[in-house]
């Protein structure tokens, strides 16, 4: 044993000798532009443009709208026609394009909007059309960035319902039956606001929200029907809502249901994206750009949608 000891020390003094000190070069940041541009039915392009922030830049509001560009060059192309985008004050908007900008920003209610002190790209000239591709270009700092939409036809919902959970008499999901097209890929965006009035005799919401799990393919489903249900996205302050059924819609209400379609490119990256937020806290998952659609570096995403209303009455 007493020969032991020292043998061992000698080990652990040549073990933890043995140690080489490395040095890892970490490339500096380089700030890249970001597209969050959307087309969709009989509505106007938005475009919002800015510049991607350091993981230890600040985070402060102030910080955000400094990062917004307004000296670039814009247009979108399509068919034959060349449509070229201005900057505009949101509160120079038409109302329905106030309305996307704040749902694109999810925002809770239209006038979080005007209190917001950006400008976004837009042209009312153009508005989209189901079946046609739209090319938006960019310009910025000698640079050029290019990218392809589709607005894609949209697939109604067979039907749409409330039912009554078995332990309540006055709360429940909204339900639907949807037929998926065949052979082909089919991806969906879910979006609603209730419409039924409120004490002050405005409606509940003013705008579309989605909730979690908002955005699906037809991966599992190609060509079959199916019955599923989605949860109330709102955020409830009704002292008179149950706080456990807070994401049930309640007996009475009246909700309008925006189905939209997109194209692959479109749904990739909406995909990716929701998955970076649930996966942000998880040490073991992997950090990377959600893929865009746009070239040469550009991050972010231009999307166009065809959407499908319908109304899901809140009555057994």
């Amino acid at each position: 044993m007493k020969f032991l000891l020292p043998i061992l020390f000698l080990c652990l003094i040549t073990i933890f000798s043995c140690t080489k000190e490395v040095e890892i070069d970490i490339p500096g940041y380089v700030a890249e532009i970001v597209v969050d541009g959307t087309i969709e039915t009989n509505q106007y392009p938005l475009v919002l443009l800015s510049t991607s922030a350091d993981i230890y830049s600040a985070t402060d509001l102030s910080s955000y709208l400094t990062g917004f560009i307004y000296d670039a060059e814009v247009e979108i192309i399509c068919e034959n026609d060349t449509f070229d985008l201005q900057l505009y004050n949101i509160a120079d908007l038409p109302l329905q394009s106030q309305y996307k900008l704040a749902e694109m920003l999810r925002l809770k209610k239209h006038s979080e909007i005007l209190q917001i002190p950006i400008m976004v790209y837009s042209n009312t000239a153009l508005i989209g059309e189901i079946n046609k591709d739209y090319t938006l270009r960019i310009r910025h700092d000698n640079k050029s960035y290019v990218g392809t939409t589709k607005i894609v036809p949209p697939t109604p919902l067979d039907s749409i319902y409330w039912k009554l959970e078995p332990e309540t008499i006055e709360y429940g999901y909204s339900w639907a039956i949807l037929s998926d097209t065949p052979n082909q890929f089919d991806g969906y965006k879910w979006e609603v606001k209730r419409t039924n009035l409120k004490s002050n005799g405005l409606p509940k919401d003013d705008i579309f929200k989605r909730g979690r799990g908002g955005y699906f393919d037809d991966q599992y489903f190609d060509g079959i029907s199916f019955e599923f249900f989605y949860e109330n996205p709102m955020n409830r302050k009704d002292s008179t809502h149950l706080k456990e059924f807070k994401r049930y819609y309640r007996l009475g209400d009246t909700v309008v249901v925006k189905f939209s379609k997109m194209d692959q490119y479109v749904f990739t990256y909406y995909d990716a994206k929701l998955n970076q937020i649930v996966n942000s806290g998880n040490p073991f998952s992997t950090p990377i750009n959600a893929p865009s659609n746009m070239s040469d570096g550009a991050l972010g995403v231009w999307a166009g949608y065809s959407p499908y209303y319908d109304t899901l009455y809140c009555y057994p």
